[in-house]
């Protein structure tokens, strides 16, 4: 009987590491709707091209794992594609354009959420005001929404 107290004990013990590894990570929600098709492949493709430091701050795991999120850094700095809108978004509404990516920025409570504009996606990315000045993100990862999230034909601010 041995045998089968060593495989419980086994089995157990991969079971609390798996549940440990679930518990881990940044809770980075995703768009809901989430994106499908090309969207998603676009998401997919940004994704893989990320920098691995934001700010000089490194890449942490995101949860729940989706081609659509990232984070770096504590406290993270959240990245999502395929958000809605920002209904606050308004064709007089200042922009901030990095690495020919516009940005609408809304003040939170102890940061910003930077939404692109004129894009065939919205990406969203969120930095807390310990890293201002908060926009120094943008230009870590303008780059790469520039090569992967195309320019929409759609005139601006409709993002």
């Amino acid at each position: 009987m041995k045998p089968a107290r060593i495989s419980t004990a086994v089995a157990a013990l991969c079971l609390s590491v798996s549940l440990a590894g679930c518990s881990s990570g940044v809770d980075v929600p995703v768009p809901d709707p989430a994106p499908v098709g090309a969207a998603a492949y676009a998401c997919a493709a940004m994704r893989g091209k990320l920098p691995d430091e934001v700010v000089n701050q490194t890449v942490v795991a995101s949860h729940p794992t989706s081609d659509l999120t990232s984070a770096w850094g504590n406290p993270p700095i959240t990245l999502r594609c395929g958000v809605a809108r920002p209904p606050e978004l308004r064709p007089t509404s200042e922009l901030v354009r990095i690495d020919g990516v516009d940005w609408f920025a809304q003040k939170l409570t102890h940061g910003y959420v930077f939404t692109t504009v004129g894009r065939d996606l919205n990406v969203e990315v969120t930095v807390p005001d310990s890293y201002a000045p908060e926009a120094n993100a943008l230009a870590d990862l303008s780059p790469c929404i520039a090569l992967t999230i195309p320019a929409s034909t759609s005139p601006t601010p409709s993002g």
